[in-house]
């Protein structure tokens, strides 16, 4: 059964890889061809008629809450929720899991940057098998080493799982955007996290139950100078076709 959507979008974080940028300039504002990132994630979001999405902040909130005060809403709600210490990214989701209660959640890392059309991936998850909690969006990466990378097996579900590792076994790479119903929610509540981290603290517990969805279109880490002037470039030529 397709459930209304709910996003929360993970845009708390410091971006100190980013520095001086990001001095004053939140990370998920920074510009990537005259839009900030999390302009062009609203808007992905808009696109799959999500009904509302949950903002976290923390460093320059301020910027934050004056770029939303400013932006064009259409139909979907939007929400933020103010984090006086960052509570790291599972830590975000179980303040709020609740609020994803008899709805799809979408939990979205907001500081990649994507083309990929996310109403395959909606697909994907409610085509999932029974016994698969998360839908996890994957993508090939050029620089493995620093990402999460996955291992799947023939029908696309995640048998092993290697965070930031020296030397990884493929270039798959966890595009840290999932999709979850109310089973992993109970799944949450059954646990006594003791961590913080989404992807070292829950993904390696759910070998054999996240289905993958694999993207060819662009998703790129903003993480580092060097990735955003890739994205840049990508947003440019898109634009010049």
């Amino acid at each position: 059964m397709k459930l209304r959507l709910r996003a929360l979008l993970l845009a708390a974080g410091l971006g100190t890889r980013l520095r001086p940028l990001t001095l004053n300039t939140p990370k998920c504002l920074v510009d990537i061809g005259g839009k900030p990132l999390l302009e062009n994630w609203l808007e992905i979001l808009e696109n799959i008629n999500c009904e509302e999405t949950l903002i976290n902040t923390h460093y320059l909130a301020n910027n934050v809450n004056e770029f939303l005060k400013n932006y064009q809403l259409k139909e979907m709600i939007i929400k933020t929720t103010y984090e006086p210490n960052l509570l790291g990214t599972l830590g975000t989701l179980m303040a709020n899991r609740s609020w994803f209660r008899n709805k799809t959640g979408l939990l979205i890392h907001g500081d990649n940057f994507t083309n990929a059309n996310l109403n395959k991936f909606l697909h994907e998850h409610y085509s999932r098998p029974e016994n698969c909690l998360l839908t996890m969006l994957t993508f090939k990466t050029s620089t493995p080493e620093s990402c999460g990378i996955v291992e799947v097996n023939e029908d696309g579900i995640m048998v092993d799982f290697h965070e930031k590792v020296k030397q990884p076994p493929s270039d798959i790479a966890n595009g840290a955007v999932y999709l979850f119903d109310d089973s992993f929610l109970d799944w949450l509540d059954e646990r006594d996290f003791k961590g913080n981290d989404f992807s070292n603290d829950v993904i390696p517990m759910l070998k054999g139950r996240i289905k993958t969805w694999f993207t060819k279109d662009h998703f790129i880490d903003i993480g580092t100078s060097q990735s955003l002037e890739l994205a840049r470039s990508i947003f440019s030529k898109q634009n010049n076709l």
